[in-house]
């Protein structure tokens, strides 16, 4: 034999000494099964204790379980079962069934089971006031992850101020154009503060959100409506795009912060034709000494048409004018500002914040055509006191209209 092929002989005998063993499934460990079996679950895995490792069976493993549409989240991990032998692979299986119930069997041997609940509803109340419209009272069932893990299925029930039944879907997205789902369909009645007439609305819509850096995020809103007010049905189709910058860590007593939104809707309206409307909104939170805060607000909205009534803008209450009545006016343009002083009276570490407020408002809402510079502009000043909680917030306010009256304000709302 050669020295060349001696050479190669000892090189090829090195190498398959040094090639490590092919890896082996040494120990399979299942968490997270409460009603499904470990037995069950490895037979839908497809794999046992002493299969081969390939390089895609993590994958496979994984898939087949999701296939199986049993469970709401599936992962499987690789490990290494022994220090010494690295040929030895631990698979870790994690699987999360969902909502589970325990039953009462009534047999001695085996009294109790575990079983799923296909249908795990969670209830909530519903109570807010608004000015205006009152008191609003009712229920929203809902049932969490749905379609996933961070998506949720809601039924808002509710009656007084704002009689409203809907379907309601939320859901948070991890990667594609938007990070927030959201569509629903509803049918509503309430009675419209200036015409002092019922408005019956039925609405279906879609809306995605995305944020485009830390504190601004744009959004997209499409549905449509139809519309029962003052003996005429209406309906319309509409499609707009918002952008929201705000950089307040709490909406309450923000502090050196902002809040600006610009929204844009296209409406095709059966009766009206095509109309464009624009709304602009922006507050400004200062810090001034101690915990005090003034917070200065500007805000308009207009279209490039005559709106129906049923879509006119209305000036006066908590809305964007204290010290007249909500629905005080109606138009297709409303512009509207104000200056409060907001006075802390807790700690800032509190867990319910209490406050009082000295702010004055005003505005003017008129038609298209008109110009803002030939409106009276109505004011109002007056004081607040208001308190923010975990899940509860209200708002009282006493203001006087100039060349109006004296009026009482009550907002508030209980949210989860």
């Amino acid at each position: 034999m050669t020295a060349p092929i001696v050479v190669l002989a000892l090189a090829m005998a090195g190498l398959a000494q040094s090639a490590p063993p092919p890896e082996i499934v040494a120990e399979i460990r299942i968490h997270g099964n409460v009603a499904t079996p470990d037995q069950e679950v490895l037979a839908l895995a497809g794999i046992q204790v002493g299969a081969p490792v390939a390089p895609t069976t993590v994958s496979d493993v994984a898939s087949r379980l999701r296939d199986t549409k049993r469970f709401q989240h599936v992962d499987v991990l690789k490990r290494f079962a022994s220090i010494s032998d690295p040929s030895q692979i631990a698979l870790v299986i994690i699987v999360d069934e969902g909502p589970v119930k325990i039953e009462m069997t009534g047999d001695p041997d085996r009294p109790t089971r575990v079983v799923r609940r296909r249908l795990n509803l969670l209830f909530l109340p519903v109570l807010n006031a608004e000015d205006g419209y009152g008191l609003t009272y009712g229920a929203r069932a809902a049932v969490a992850d749905p379609f996933g893990k961070g998506s949720r299925l809601s039924f808002p029930l509710t009656w007084g101020g704002d009689k409203r039944a809907a379907v309601e879907f939320d859901k948070d997205l991890d990667a594609g154009p938007v990070d927030r789902l959201q569509a629903g369909a509803s049918i509503s009645r309430r009675t419209h503060p200036f015409f002092e007439r019922d408005e019956d609305r039925d609405r279906v819509w879609v809306r995605g959100e995305r944020e485009v850096i830390d504190g601004l995020r744009a959004g997209a809103t499409g549905g449509w409506q139809r519309v029962s007010f003052l003996d005429r049905d209406d309906s319309f189709a509409h499609a707009g795009a918002d952008l929201v910058l705000d950089t307040r860590q709490d909406p309450t007593l923000a502090r050196n912060a902002v809040y600006a939104r610009a929204a844009w809707d296209h409406l095709n309206v059966q009766h009206s034709g095509a109309i464009d409307r624009l709304e602009l909104e922006g507050r400004g939170y200062i810090g001034l000494i101690g915990q005090n805060v003034l917070v200065v607000r500007a805000l308009r909205s207009d279209a490039d048409r005559p709106l129906p009534a049923y879509l006119q803008p209305m000036l006066g209450g908590l809305a964007n004018l204290r010290g007249f009545r909500a629905g005080t006016a109606i138009g297709d343009t409303l512009v509207a500002g104000s200056a409060e002083l907001r006075v802390p009276l807790t700690s800032p570490f509190s867990i319910a914040k209490i406050g009082v407020s000295a702010f004055i408002d005003a505005g003017a809402s008129y038609d298209k055509g008109a110009r803002f510079g030939d409106q009276s502009i109505k004011k109002g000043y007056g004081g607040s006191l208001w308190l923010s909680a975990a899940f509860v917030r209200v708002n009282v306010a006493i203001a006087h209209g100039v060349g109006s009256s004296t009026r009482a304000h009550v907002g508030g709302s209980l949210s989860f």
